[in-house]
């Protein structure tokens, strides 16, 4: 079937073989029906059919151009009055332009001499399939999730391949070692590999927990525990949605945190759960495995913990409450760990981020104020912390060498709030400025891709509804 935006055939390939016994102890039955789809180019102009795609969901702002590109910039600020050189094209150009035979639109004009300083939008993703909820970036591959269950996969911000999950929306995805696990409503982890033959074809390998360890844990009561009144359940399986992942520093051990206030501790090798924490008195929004062998939790009670990895031999691990870094009445929306692994962060619904020192034994750096809605995802890249907000904006901060945090800008272009963030570091360009590719996937149901440098553009000035409070260490007065 054709993509009326692309020109593409859908070419649909079904990965699903003949199972022995086995492998239907090791897969789940509910997800027999995954598949992986391609596309190839074709001169036919047949009338597309859409009937493989949900039912479009409804926003607010539901068309794809009323997000802010009719301000004077793709880049825009709350004070900038600027005219850009990048003049964004108008809904009816866009009907007209061959861009509108692809689904990437682009916004910036090519490099000059080499030397790029362009911060701002420089292209974007529209798929009438659902919210965007999860994003991953590998090298030149995008991976988006949505609520149509397709796991979409982009390279060279060209549309390459996807595939289906039978059932749960895709809540958060993690790439490692040639494997990509995806968390989902339903309370799953499916994983999923490249097939060596065509890349693109994914391959679900496995499904945690597998039939077989749930099957085998189901036999014993001691396995059993109490989840609401009179309902019991197996403790290796979550019983609510995953809503983050996260793979410990040498990637043996997978995190994954649930709405059901636990998370839950899997060994890579073998797809084994080895623990089921109950870390909190509500839903964990946000897992993230950071250094030290330590582990931090985010919840919508308000708290964000942190957890001690301790060795009990023969290759056992257990975890530990170690101590709370934050409690308070907005619930933790989300939590990041810088590259150098220094500073945890947090994004709460109040808006704010705070942050946290490792070098001083996890005190209380400051809070970061750029935002009128909730903090929905953090993302960091060399000395950059960057967050999206229900306000449909991400504010790019830069970290200083005394620590403290500046808004270099606020990219705005989103018509909904940003749920998702990633960040790829280009390197330093011609002029010596770091550079940085940032994909923002929206429930406006869009990704956008931003090109980001380490300086403030001369045109743009610093942002002044952006503050940093600094709390000293001995009162915790600002």
């Amino acid at each position: 079937m054709r993509n009326s935006r692309t020109g593409n055939m859908f070419k649909e390939t079904n990965v699903v073989r003949k199972q022995t016994f086995a492998d239907m102890l090791e897969s789940d039955p509910n997800d027999q029906q995954e598949f992986s789809f391609g596309f190839t180019k074709t001169p036919e102009s047949s009338p597309a059919n859409h009937d493989w795609l949900p039912p479009p969901m409804t926003w607010e702002n539901n068309s794809p151009y009323n997000a802010s590109w009719d301000q004077s910039s793709p880049f825009s600020t709350a004070s900038s009055s600027q005219t850009s050189a990048f003049p964004t094209p108008s809904r009816d150009q866009y009907s007209s332009s061959p861009l509108s035979k692809s689904p990437w639109s682009s916004h910036a004009a090519p490099p000059l001499h080499g030397s790029y300083s362009y911060t701002g939008l420089i292209g974007s993703l529209v798929r009438e399939e659902g919210h965007i909820y999860s994003l991953s970036a590998s090298g030149d591959m995008l991976y988006t999730g949505s609520d149509s269950k397709n796991i979409r996969v982009w390279k060279n911000q060209k549309e390459f391949s996807g595939f289906k999950s039978n059932s749960g929306l895709v809540k958060a995805i993690i790439i490692a070692g040639g494997r990509i696990f995806t968390g989902h409503q339903d309370g799953k982890i499916r994983v999923w590999k490249v097939s060596g033959k065509n890349p693109n074809i994914h391959k679900r390998i496995g499904t945690l927990p597998t039939v077989k360890a749930y099957i085998k844990s189901s036999f014993n009561p001691k396995n059993y525990v109490e989840i609401r009144r009179n309902r019991n359940a197996v403790w290796i399986k979550h019983f609510d949605a995953i809503s983050s992942l996260s793979l410990s520093d040498d990637k043996t051990l997978l995190y994954s945190a649930s709405w059901d206030r636990t998370f839950k501790v899997w060994r890579v090798s073998d797809f084994k759960c080895l623990e089921s924490i109950k870390a909190h008195d509500d839903a964990v929004n946000s897992i993230i495995a950071g250094f030290d062998g330590l582990v931090f939790t985010g919840s919508a009670d308000g708290t964000v913990k942190v957890w001690r990895r301790e060795s009990q031999g023969k290759g056992r691990t257990k975890h530990f409450f170690s101590q709370t870094l934050l409690k308070q009445e907005c619930a933790i929306t989300a939590l990041v760990v810088d590259p150098s692994a220094i500073f945890l962060y947090s994004g709460s619904s109040d808006g704010l981020v705070n942050f946290w020192e490792r070098n001083k034994f996890l005190s209380h750096g400051g809070i970061l104020r750029g935002h009128k809605l909730a903090v929905l995802c953090l993302a960091t890249a060399g000395n950059l912390v960057f967050s999206g907000s229900a306000d449909a904006n991400i504010c790019v901060w830069k970290r200083d060498q005394e620590n403290d945090h500046i808004c270099l800008s606020v990219l705005i272009g989103h018509g909904g709030p940003v749920k998702c963030l990633a960040v790829e570091d280009k390197g330093a360009s011609a002029g010596g400025n770091s550079q940085y590719i940032v994909y923002s996937g929206s429930l406006d149901k869009s990704v956008k891709i931003w090109r980001v440098t380490g300086q403030v553009a001369a045109a743009v000035e610093p942002q002044q509804h952006c503050q940093m409070e600094v709390f000293s260490s001995d009162n915790g007065e600002s």
